[in-house]
């Protein structure tokens, strides 16, 4: 599999030969151009946080990362197994000048990758990326000398004292959730959410817990991405159980999903839309959320009495465009929730503690809850693209055939109907355009779907 470079990091499958997968030197030449980054900041010995998930490839990719790190002059702390949102905490915790998160996120267990931080604990910059990328290709850095090599050292309670700060939020009611009495079945995947989300879940009083792939052991007992196709088994389980809810994450912990007292998908795009329902009943103020994200959110808001943004596909983007709209909740529609006032990434902690305590205090079950909000239903698709497809060209002119409807453009082309939308991007990693689409009914979204796919393949 092809090594996978991005504006974030390196993304690829384990072995082979440098550039045709994620090997030792592709390794050294990311993070060796990555102290080269922070040093152009005026840091010539810079601090960086290192964190990994519960992969087979961790510990080998870690060693690998924390001796080159010290090669170039940095000081390393490595905060061991860990989330990705932990490893953001601890960066601004510790002041640090950056962090490397050692994870795949939800790709299968052959694959790992280097995720780039910088001194705020947010992935860096596109502008920043693509210093980096040409910096790596050109191999144009210098390894310290003995006297100048940075120091290493370990630190293995992030994971606990980030649960604390979720905790001490004061938006989370550890109280209420405790005297709920809930039985919860949480899956893990077998990797470090298997630490993570049950620590949580104790600290705030749940202690009837059904643990499934909680052993970190990196052999992920199912296709970690948590849709309701790889869940069946765990949904099956939380009906069986007689369990109030069930917890599934994804092997770094930013995406969170929950299954309802039925047995069924709750639905990770509402995991953002009801966070937000609690967080604007406290907190007035704006949202954000990508553009393949559901239209429940902006209605909620708007119910609200506030504004909802959209930004293009990614955390980098729901981020930088939080902050300029000065959004009191936001994330993507994956189960990404982005609570600003713990920090600026998605965080599958933050989201279990504030959406338990909603529950808890509205006194009802999970699928009652969600009967709350506007209900919509989504449509995913592709397009497989010739070599010789002029992608941009088709986007154009599907803008400019519904040029009378609500058109965005900032990512792809966004189309957007009075009873649903159309959002069709490039993909970054597969020769696709990804079609996404939503309506109030299965079939509408279908429709709208099916519509854009035929107007798409005249252009062709």
């Amino acid at each position: 599999m092809p090594l996978i470079k991005s504006i974030s990091g390196f993304r690829g499958t384990i072995g082979g030969r440098p550039d045709a997968g994620l090997t030792p030197v592709d390794i050294v030449k990311l993070t060796s151009s990555f102290v080269c980054l922070i040093r152009r900041s005026g840091i010539q010995r810079p601090r960086i946080v290192v964190g990994r998930d519960g992969r087979l490839s961790g510990t080998m990719v870690n060693q690998l990362v924390c001796g080159n790190l010290q090669a170039m002059g940095a000081d390393v702390v490595d905060i061991g197994l860990s989330t990705t949102p932990t490893v953001e905490v601890a960066v601004t915790e510790m002041k640090a000048d950056g962090g490397v998160i050692l994870t795949a996120s939800h790709n299968p267990r052959e694959w790992n990758a280097l995720k780039l931080l910088n001194n705020k604990g947010e992935f860096i910059s596109k502008e920043d990326g693509e210093w980096l990328l040409e910096k790596a290709s050109s191999d144009d850095y210098e390894f310290s000398e003995i006297d100048e090599i940075g120091s290493y050292t370990l630190e293995n309670d992030w994971i606990e004292r980030h649960v604390d700060k979720v905790c001490n939020l004061p938006l989370v009611n550890k109280e209420i959730i405790a005297k709920a009495n809930l039985k919860v079945v949480v899956d893990a995947v077998n990797s470090t959410g298997g630490i993570a989300i049950p620590v949580l879940l104790r600290k705030l009083g749940v202690n009837d817990i059904i643990e499934l792939n909680c052993d970190v052991t990196g052999n992920f007992a199912h296709n970690p991405e948590p849709l309701a196709v790889n869940l069946v088994e765990t949904c099956a389980r939380v009906k069986e159980a007689g369990a109030d809810l069930g917890i599934v994450v994804d092997p770094d912990v930013d995406r969170l999903a929950f299954i309802n007292e039925k047995g069924e998908m709750y639905g990770e795009e509402y995991t953002l839309v009801t966070v937000a329902s609690y967080i604007l009943q406290h907190k007035k103020g704006n949202t954000v959320s990508n553009l393949s994200s559901t239209r429940a959110l902006r209605d909620l808001t708007q119910q609200y009495g506030a504004e909802y943004f959209a930004a293009a596909v990614g955390e980098v983007n729901v981020v930088e465009k939080m902050k300029e709209v000065d959004a009191v909740i936001g994330g993507e529609g994956n189960g990404g929730v982005i609570y600003p006032d713990l920090h600026y990434g998605r965080d599958a902690l933050v989201g279990v503690g504030l959406f338990l305590t909603y529950l808890c205090e509205s006194q009802c079950t999970c699928s009652e809850l969600k009967s709350r909000f506007p209900i919509y239903y989504m449509s995913k698709n592709k397009i497989q693209l010739a070599p010789t497809t002029n992608v941009d060209q088709i986007l154009d002119e599907l803008a400019e055939k519904f040029k009378d409807e609500k058109v965005t453009t900032i990512d792809g082309v966004k189309i957007d109907f009075a009873d649903g939308w159309v959002h069709l991007r490039k993909s970054n990693t597969e020769p696709i355009i990804r079609v996404y689409s939503e309506g109030k009914t299965e079939a509408e979204a279908e429709r709208f779907a099916q519509m854009m796919l035929d107007e798409a393949k005249k252009m062709m």
